[in-house]
């Protein structure tokens, strides 16, 4: 039997996947790393360690499913988005990689618009200047570490990273190469405008292929490391959210994604780029060629759920253990008997900033409305909707982009609770559908690498043959006008919050 094997190269490891040519799922493997935070907002990761992870999934899902590299067919690769990873005339890496979730590149951005200028920055790469981009990191590397700037010369993504070890062709797939802030993302090629508006060589941006494109092949050396045939091929891969939106069937015009994880992510297909004068919102290219996808961003999505257990859920935690239960169940189960709109109490999920539609790095969580009365199911029910409402926020752009679907597939942990999935689609008034695949960007860039050698024509093909809605739930009718009413309280909020954000910012020294 002939295999696909996706790597997921994510921040907290790297999930290896089979997946058979019938689309069955076969093994997984997680091989799990650490990150460091040398100072506040920053946030790095040794290219050593996901290699070492990367090994090691390889093999581990190999022995658990007891087969050879022989039967691997071909290789996909997913991959965090905008982390860099700064190499030098040997392919060396420089230093530790900066990661797409580090805060210290805020002069950089505001930069980039000066040099660019931020409407010409939008209309060539399709994205405002943020933090968590490429580009700026280039900048901060030249204006902070200039001896390390002195010995760049390839700049790559962890997944591109990966796929270099494993074949030795230094390549960018495109839709990672659309998060850089260098791409000229409707026309598909580096921007010479951009870079020399920036003062950057172009020569140490990678050649571009294609998601599905073959770019290379194993190596003799790595099959002896890893348990792959030498010259098994290996494909272009994506972006995490783009393989995620493959892996979720999101490869159509009208269809969308909702990502419920540690951060979450609302994500549109579209057959030709759009774009807005107003919002925090990406468009990127796409898995599929020639076209792309639109989407938001809630930083602190599933993470603020998981804020909520880790404060306050001590006592469910023990009980969980002690029934082999999940605390997150029990806590669900308090926040089920709380009215909509959580008897006033409203949260604002900016944890660790805010990215749709205000952009805002200084942003912080807010609860809004807290009396003595209040409850822990108030306060979970409020982080459930508070994150709903962000969604909303996404979907209201999308909507002026000319997105005009019916329903979003919803995935991500944060999917497998019945009242989270019921309090978003009754907060975006559309339906919420579940699929039979929540593996996300490790079966996207598995059905990726089936394209590229031929499995199947293409990626729609490929996630319509092997994607299935399983469940839908629809907006709750009697909820839907208690939300309206708090998602405009919720609106409210955060232009009232603003000053103080930027105040508190500084007093804190950030």
């Amino acid at each position: 039997m002939a295999y696909l094997l996706g790597l997921d190269v994510g921040t907290s490891g790297v999930k290896a996947l089979l997946v058979t040519e019938d689309g069955h799922l076969a093994s997984s493997c997680l091989e799990e790393y650490g990150l460091a935070s040398p100072k506040p907002g920053w946030s790095e990761q040794d290219p050593a360690d996901l290699w070492a992870g990367a090994i090691a999934a390889i093999g581990g899902v190999l022995a658990k499913e007891g087969i050879t590299g022989r039967e691997i067919k071909a290789v996909g690769l997913s991959g965090q988005m905008h982390s860099s990873v700064f190499l030098d005339a040997d392919r060396k890496v420089i230093r530790p990689a900066i990661l797409w979730n580090d805060t210290r590149t805020a002069a950089q951005c505001r930069e980039m618009e000066e040099r660019v200028g931020s409407e010409q920055l939008r209309q060539i790469a399709c994205n405002p200047a943020l933090d968590g981009f490429t580009a700026p990191k280039v900048l901060w590397l030249r204006s902070n570490e200039p001896e390390n700037y002195a010995r760049l010369r390839h700049l790559v993504l962890p997944k591109d990273y990966i796929r270099y070890l494993l074949t030795g062709e230094l390549k960018m797939e495109i839709s990672d190469a659309a998060g850089t802030l260098l791409l000229d993302v409707r026309q598909g090629h580096w921007s010479q405008e951009i870079c020399e508006a920036l003062d950057l060589d172009m020569s140490i941006l990678p050649p571009l292929v294609q998601s599905s494109e073959v770019a290379g092949f194993i190596t003799d050396e790595i099959a002896a490391k890893t348990g792959l045939a030498p010259g098994t091929p290996v494909v272009g891969g994506g972006a995490d959210n783009a393989c995620g939106a493959v892996g979720s069937g999101v490869v159509k015009a009208g269809r969308a994604m909702i990502s419920l994880g540690t951060s979450g992510v609302m994500l549109a297909h579209l057959e030709q780029p759009s774009l807005l004068e107003r919002g925090t919102i990406h468009m990127f290219n796409s898995a599929v060629p020639q076209e792309f996808y639109m989407m938001g961003v809630v930083l602190s999505a599933g993470l603020s759920y998981r804020w909520v257990r880790d404060t306050f859920g001590g006592p469910e935690a023990l009980v969980a253990k002690a029934s082999n239960s999940d605390p997150y169940t029990l806590l669900g189960d308090q926040a089920q008997q709380v009215p909509p709109g959580a008897n006033g109490l409203v949260f604002l999920p900016y944890l660790t900033g805010e990215r749709t539609p205000h952009g805002d790095a200084d942003a912080r969580g807010v609860f809004f409305g807290l009396n003595p009365g209040h409850t822990k199911g108030d306060v979970v029910r409020s982080v459930l909707e508070g994150t709903a409402f962000a969604f909303r926020d996404s979907l209201t752009l999308l909507r002026a982009a000319g997105w005009q679907g019916a329903s979003a597939r919803i995935i991500g942990g944060g999917a497998k609770s019945p009242l989270w999935r019921s309090i978003i689609a009754s907060t975006l008034n559309m339906a919420v559908e579940t699929i039979n695949v929540d593996e996300g960007p490790a079966f996207g860039a598995a059905l990726l690498a089936g394209v590229g050698v031929g499995s199947f024509s293409t990626a729609a093909e490929a996630a319509d043959t092997f994607v299935k809605i399983t469940g839908t739930v629809e907006p709750d009718r009697d909820w839907v006008p208690i939300y309206e009413e708090y998602y405009g309280l919720y609106q409210d909020l955060y232009p009232a919050l603003k000053p103080s954000y930027s105040r508190l910012a500084q007093i804190l020294g950030r």
